[in-house]
C-alpha cells in the first residue's frame, strides 16, 4: 500500500510540474480547461494524495486525487504535446 501511495504522489508531482511548465495558450488551443484550472486540479490532487494514504481512512480522497492527476496525464498532456508540436498527423 505504501508503494502505491508513493507512486500516486510522484505521478501528481509530475503532472503538476508538467502543467506548470506549459504555455497557457496551449491549454485553450487544445480545447481543454485553462492553465490555472489544471494547476489547481493537479495541485489539489497531489495534496490529497500527500495528506491521505491509500488503504487508510482517507482512501476516498486519495482516489479522487489520483483520478484527477490521471485525467491530466492521460487526456490533457497528450493534447498539449500535440498542439505545441504543431499537430502533425503522419
Amino acid at each position: 500500500m505504501l508503494v502505491i501511495s508513493w507512486a500516486g504522489a510522484l505521478a501528481g508531482v509530475f503532472a503538476f510540474i508538467h502543467a506548470l511548465t506549459q504555455r497557457a495558450d496551449a491549454f485553450t488551443a487544445a480545447d481543454r480547461k485553462t492553465k490555472p484550472i489544471w494547476l489547481g486540479i493537479t495541485g489539489a490532487g497531489t495534496a490529497a494524495m500527500g495528506l491521505f494514504r491509500f488503504g487508510g481512512a482517507g482512501t476516498l480522497f486519495w482516489l479522487a486525487g489520483i483520478v484527477a492527476v490521471l485525467v491530466y496525464i492521460v487526456d490533457v498532456r497528450p493534447k498539449l504535446i500535440e498542439v505545441q508540436r504543431g499537430g502533425r498527423n503522419w
